[in-house]
């Protein structure tokens, strides 16, 4: 089954300032203006089911997927939710058009948060549509053990992806629009962030530190 959402984002000028770390509001407010209304979230995911459980990977609807740190996350797990989540491409058209660095700078930072709010909207709905208590998730290429060629199996289970929401793969398997989050969500207890197996210094993106002691747990 699969299920297409239009999700109504709005970037707010106050969370938006703190993010930025800046007290620049009249600055920060017109480009507010501009990026809200070129803002299109829309979300596609489907109810899958695992059918067998390898020993370094899993085949979920009939569709194999490698990885040490998935299979052990879906453990105690039969249904999944693979998805992916985007906030279409008229802001990215216009940062592209934009000159000024600094510009261009803020209309990115106001994309990416979009796009979390849109995965996070994406996150209640699950929750709530199917009664579940905890929900974590994790995306091709966030780690050496899921890399990014996991894409091709990924989007073979959302293959309507680029009728229902606008997403496709490139031949590089980037995604297009570029503000788009595919993965799989996966009910669990116990939070999973995919930061804490991964040693990358410097990332913008990180969550939660790097745990050496989890990431041996994972067998990585």
């Amino acid at each position: 089954m699969d299920k297409t959402l239009h999700i109504p984002v709005t970037v707010e000028l106050d969370e938006l300032k703190r993010h930025l770390r800046t007290g620049d509001g009249q600055q920060v407010h017109a480009l507010l203006e501009v990026a809200n209304p070129l803002i299109s979230a829309r979300a596609l995911y489907k109810v899958s089911y695992i059918d067998k459980k390898l020993d370094y990977g899993v085949i979920i609807d009939g569709i194999r997927f490698n990885s040490r740190v998935l299979r052990k996350n879906l453990e105690q797990v039969r249904r999944v939710f693979p998805f992916v989540v985007t906030i279409g491409a008229g802001l990215e058209e216009r940062a592209g058009a934009c000159e000024d660095f600094l510009e261009k700078y803020y209309f990115d930072a106001i994309g990416n948060m979009a796009l979390h709010k849109a995965r996070k909207s994406l996150d209640d709905h699950l929750r709530k549509r199917f009664a579940l208590t905890g929900l974590s998730y994790m995306s091709p290429g966030s780690l050496a053990d899921w890399p990014i060629e996991e894409q091709r199996p990924l989007f073979a289970i959302l293959k309507g992806s680029e009728a229902s929401v606008g997403v496709r793969l490139s031949e590089h398997l980037l995604m297009i629009p570029k503000k788009s989050i595919s993965g799989i969500f996966f009910p669990t207890e116990v939070p999973f962030y995919s930061c804490r197996l991964c040693p990358r210094e410097g990332c913008e993106g990180r969550r939660v530190p790097y745990n050496k002691d989890e990431a041996e747990m994972y067998g990585i």
